[in-house]
């Protein structure tokens, strides 16, 4: 059932959205419910607009090519990937308080924190890089961005332009 792999996608992730995309790329991409291309365009689109990178699952849900599909595989897929958290949020709630306060479950959240580092940087990897990477010209792409954006400080979306009006050039 395609809506266990948005539940479970959404149940593996600490840290933030981006360490749930190599989750959905082997959820969906790795059996052929969408193509690579149209998850990291999917993926590029998100990283493109504001909000959490969680609504990425209603754009899969909407692509996915098994039913449903569409509008109603876009509530299956929000659905499936928020409700984790929700539930997990309902569940913890009431404990939380007492539980942040004790120096072990703040140990244990220091080294979950730590953890997360590992998976963006492995969620960077793949499929990020392995997918979109392929020339010379795309590393020169991707290092002119990361110097706008780190350096220069520019802003995110004029980075997005000036990295799209280069993929445009290189094609």
């Amino acid at each position: 059932m395609r809506i266990l792999s948005d539940y479970q996608s959404g149940a593996f992730v600490f840290g933030g959205g981006h360490v749930v995309l190599p989750l959905l790329h082997e959820a969906f991409v790795t059996p052929g419910w969408v193509s690579d291309d149209s998850f990291l365009a999917g993926y590029g689109a998100a990283q493109a607009v504001p909000g959490p990178l969680f609504t990425f699952a209603a754009y899969l849900g909407a692509i996915v090519k098994q039913s449903p599909n569409g509008v109603p595989g876009a509530i299956v897929g929000l659905f499936g990937i928020f409700l984790p958290g929700i539930l997990i949020l309902i569940g913890a709630l009431p404990f939380w308080d007492a539980c942040r306060r004790r120096p072990t479950v703040q140990a244990i959240m220091s080294g979950v924190n730590a953890s997360v580092v590992g998976l963006l940087g492995a969620a960077l990897y793949t499929p990020v890089w392995t997918s979109a990477v392929r020339s010379v010209g795309d590393f020169g792409i991707v290092l002119v961005g990361f110097v706008l954006l780190t350096v220069w400080r520019t802003p995110p979306l004029v980075v997005v332009g000036i990295s799209a009006m280069g993929g445009i050039v290189l094609r």
